[in-house]
């Protein structure tokens, strides 16, 4: 096999973005080529990158794993997608893989960050794979228990995904909460609660907050019981968060802390890798109900296009699956 040209896509400046030819040379004894089927557009973090809001502190900690280029731009960036392996070790070659890559229509990467989809998990419900690596980890930063009351603020992938997993718990109520009355669909898809921010119930246990908004965690902190837990989801790039510290907050004795999946949650490190928690995270994809959650999908030809809407006026999607051509 000699060196060929795929297709990227690049975010070529602030709100910007194209297709670029991408030379691909063959893969050596341990990589596998990968011809995409599908990727996912992340849209919070996605969004951000692409309007060039990544603050310069932390260029370093928010690269993607296969990302090229520096922030602001030109940067290609991307963590969901799914493919086939067409060249490679036989023990994975023709297998459907999940990889965090990004929107690329082929591309050559070491054997080992690939990961065989399970039997159960159609291809273009994989690409949520990131998504629910992120849900879990939250989770377990919150350390959520049996019976308690949960609330989620923010019903955007992620916190649909935290909504969904904590209401598999036994013993939990979980109610999502969002501004937007239509997620009240999603959630009854998903088999928990809903409310707006006006009708939430308060006094919970636990409250995860995941709307990417300082008024939601406003509603986070004021939902929250007696000494309960606000556990932070969302990254605001390098918008400032004002937050009424001088209310309840401190008389209730709330614990707010921060959860990011870039570093496994401190109660599982021990046991846990990154390998393990995302191969757990393809098994719980098997449940057809998670296929409400991806809201649009397009051709990666379109993908400049669909990335300058998305970043500007999302108007309620969820999660967009990005077709490749076969």
């Amino acid at each position: 096999m000699s060196q060929f040209s795929a297709q990227a896509f690049w975010i070529t400046g602030v709100g910007t973005g194209e297709l670029r030819p991408q030379s691909l040379s063959p893969p050596g004894p341990d990589q596998v080529l990968v011809r995409t089927l599908y990727s996912g557009i992340s849209r919070g973090t996605e969004a951000l990158v692409f309007n060039g809001k990544v603050p310069v502190t932390e260029y370093q900690r928010m690269r993607a794993p296969f990302q090229e280029g520096e922030f602001p731009a030109p940067v290609k960036y991307g963590y969901c997608n799914v493919g086939v392996v067409e060249a490679g070790p036989a023990d994975l070659l023709h297998q459907t893989v999940f990889c965090l890559y990004p929107h690329q229509t082929y591309y050559v990467v070491p054997a080992e960050t690939v990961c065989p989809l399970p039997a159960s998990v159609p291809a273009a419900r994989a690409i949520l794979a990131a998504n629910v690596e992120t849900a879990i980890n939250g989770l377990w930063d919150s350390a959520v228990c049996i019976g308690d009351r949960v609330s989620v603020v923010g019903a955007g992938v992620v916190g649909c995904l935290v909504a969904w997993l904590a209401g598999r718990i036994p013993g939990c109520t979980v109610e999502l909460v969002d501004i937007a009355p239509s997620k009240a669909v999603v959630a009854e898809a998903l088999g928990v609660g809903f409310a707006t921010p006006a009708t939430a119930t308060a006094n919970t246990d636990l409250v995860i907050h995941a709307s990417g908004s300082s008024a939601g965690l406003v509603t986070a902190l004021n939902l929250a019981a007696f000494e309960a837990r606000v556990v932070e989801l969302s990254w605001y790039g390098d918008q400032a968060v004002s937050l009424p510290l001088g209310e309840s907050f401190h008389a209730k004795r709330l614990t707010l802390r921060s959860s990011q999946v870039g570093t496994v949650a401190s109660a599982q490190r021990s046991r846990w890798n990154y390998r393990r928690r995302l191969e757990l995270a393809l098994s719980l994809l098997s449940d057809p109900v998670l296929d409400c959650l991806i809201t649009g999908e397009d051709a990666f030809a379109n993908l400049p296009s669909v990335m300058t809407r998305l970043a500007t006026a999302p108007n309620g999607t969820l999660c967009q699956r990005i077709v490749y051509p076969t």
